[in-house]
């Protein structure tokens, strides 16, 4: 699975390197975030037509949603937080993300993402002898300092408590499409995001592919060598630290 990743480039910077025509969240920037968590406001580059706009052609927007993806359906918005992936293999039939797989697909934007490796302490033996297992976190990024193009599905849920004019009435949320780790990566966890190729944005963003068997045809694996890891600090696994230390390799 992936449930932290960092995220921590300006919005100018997503603007440019995503080719984003409009600006989706004008009055609002997100800080740098290195521990990004489950119910989190992201980045997400997504193409759509513009609310209220006169013309409805589609246009490539830099938006921000939340991490943990709510199903129009839902009748509790607090199933998100059990939605931050959809797993490649059957994303394309599962009722949560069927209508957003052929829909609304989108780009979330990471600078590289955690992952916990279950292997063996080498440091103090626990009660009975046995060797203290502990999750060792590590950092998997673009081994040539890339920004990382997750394949992302959003979804819009009406909150039907509130009045159409509230601007809470509407909550857009997303999830993370997973697929198998091989290699080294699968060493630390089987696991790993659905990394989108450069080549590939437009027709991942592109709301009128609708055919689940040629957008499943644009998901391909990050091929061998594309992303480097280090272990980091434990410090990670409390989602109130933050900041760039979190990525560094851990000293041994």
């Amino acid at each position: 699975m992936c449930g932290r990743y960092a995220s921590a480039r300006k919005k100018y910077e997503l603007l440019e390197e995503f080719q984003v025509a409009v600006d989706g969240a004008p009055e609002e920037e997100l800080r740098p975030d290195y521990n990004v968590a489950p119910t989190k406001k992201v980045y997400a580059v997504l193409t759509r037509p513009l609310k209220d706009a006169e013309n409805a052609e589609p246009v490539r927007q830099l938006r921000i949603l939340r991490w943990g993806l709510v199903p129009s359906w839902a009748k509790d918005p607090s199933v998100g937080s059990r939605m931050i992936n959809a797993r490649v293999e059957t994303v394309a039939e599962k009722p949560s993300f069927r209508r957003a797989f052929e829909r609304r697909r989108c780009l979330l934007p990471a600078d590289g993402y955690y992952e916990w490796y279950a292997g063996e302490d080498a440091g103090q033996a626990g009660g009975g002898g046995r060797a203290a297992k502990r999750k060792q976190p590590y950092y998997i990024h673009p081994a040539d300092g890339s920004v990382m193009a997750m394949a992302g599905l959003y979804e819009f849920w009406r909150d039907r408590t509130r009045p159409d004019d509230d601007p809470e009435a509407w909550r857009v949320t997303c999830t993370v499409i997973t697929t198998s780790a091989q290699d080294e990566l699968g060493r630390i966890h089987d696991r790993m995001p659905m990394i989108i190729a450069r080549e590939r944005w437009a027709d991942w963003l592109d709301p009128g592919l609708t055919a689940a068997e040629e957008a499943r045809r644009l998901l391909v694996p990050a091929g061998p060598g594309l992303l480097a890891h280090h272990p980091v600090s434990t410090d990670v696994n409390n989602v109130r630290n933050n900041g760039p230390e979190l990525i560094e390799p851990l000293a041994v």
